[in-house]
């Protein structure tokens, strides 16, 4: 986790706010991320979006479509070099290309939210991408749901 964003982050309480502050450190450092946004986990198995940086994202995923939904029921990281080879994408923009879908988990091991990016390059994330994403979704959840 990148000490700019645990110093942005330290006083910080509320999650709506961590999370605004989180998509928008990571939206603008990386020019390959076009659609940088959280779904949170709202009601049973179903996720809301936001906050997120970008065009128009999917207002709900069920936890039983698209990768969003894969990671959070799996809980486990979802990196998809080419969306158009997975038959559980959700088009919510025709241009997105690869994503990588991160899940937050909180300590009773329920998914709370997963970090959802989105690039128009194919192959634009490697596994340097998902580590330094599963960093900090394992900041967060600590910080927030510990």
């Amino acid at each position: 986790v990148s000490e700019r964003l645990k110093i942005l982050l330290s006083d910080e309480t509320d999650w709506v706010a961590a999370m605004a502050t989180t998509i928008c450190e990571l939206h603008h450092r990386f020019e390959y991320f076009h659609w940088t946004g959280f779904y949170r986990a709202s009601g049973k198995n179903l996720l809301k979006i936001g906050p997120y940086q970008g065009t128009h994202g999917c207002l709900r995923i069920p936890f039983h479509k698209g990768i969003c939904g894969k990671a959070a029921t799996s809980q486990q990281t979802q990196l998809i070099r080419d969306v158009n080879r997975d038959t559980n994408h959700i088009a919510c923009s025709s241009s997105t290309q690869s994503e990588l879908v991160i899940p937050i988990i909180d300590r009773n091991q329920q998914t709370q939210a997963v970090l959802d990016i989105d690039s128009d390059h194919p192959e634009a994330f490697t596994n340097a991408d998902r580590f330094q994403g599963e960093a900090i979704c394992d900041y967060l959840s600590k910080k927030y749901f510990w």
